[in-house]
């Protein structure tokens, strides 16, 4: 069977490289799915609970810390990318700073790039920062997936409220994603998630969703 009809093995993640800037980044190969989120959104959690591979993603209890693009290779053709925490008030300006040069160069330039997966925590969804993500997505007509994770905080009512609503606000920007609920306490939305990176992976989403 040609792999290009097989979705990757998560439980094979394996730590790849990390890079400081974009003219850092490895070589252009195969297809990669980004993840990006508010630094306190449980991004890093969602990579290991997908992966099932608890100290995969380095989490910290210091929202902020990391700053490194890190890439965790899945075979040779397949790889998932943990983007630097944004929106942390403690973070320098000039971290900042250089933070949004370095993701607008690689969401906007990164041709192996075919998906962005867009964490939210579920009680605090859609900040200023999350809509500048979204604006980048959207420049690059990439597809987008949003995971509104803690849903475990959540009852089901107001969580599947916080979907909707969401989703909504979303399609009355005129962008083009799916949205679900996550929760990597107890392994909610997992097999949902995966469906939408092996539909990436396998370059069979449409434009701007999963």
């Amino acid at each position: 069977m040609n792999q290009e009809t097989i979705p990757p093995d998560y439980t094979r993640a394996a730590f790849f490289t990390s890079a400081a800037q974009f003219k850092d980044l490895p070589p252009e190969a195969g297809r990669e799915v980004a993840f990006a989120g508010r630094s306190n959104a449980g991004k890093s959690s969602a990579i290991n609970t997908l992966c099932r591979h608890k100290g995969l993603a380095r989490t910290s209890k210091t929202p902020g810390r990391t700053q490194l693009i890190n890439f965790f290779s899945l075979d040779g053709d397949h790889r998932l990318v943990d983007l630097p925490g944004y929106g942390y008030a403690k973070v320098p300006e000039a971290v900042r700073r250089r933070w949004g040069e370095t993701m607008a160069a690689y969401l906007g330039r990164r041709q192996s790039l075919s998906g962005l997966i867009l964490v939210m925590d579920i009680r605090h969804p859609l900040t200023e920062h999350d809509w500048q993500m979204v604006g980048w997505t959207q420049e690059r007509a990439l597809p987008l997936h949003v995971l509104l994770t803690k849903a475990d905080k959540l009852k089901r009512g107001p969580a599947l409220n916080t979907v909707q609503r969401v989703a909504r606000a979303l399609g009355e920007a005129d962008v083009e994603a799916t949205v679900q609920p996550f929760s990597a306490l107890k392994g909610q939305g997992v097999d949902d998630a995966r469906s939408v990176l092996d539909a990436w992976f396998l370059g069979e989403a449409p434009r701007g969703g999963g």
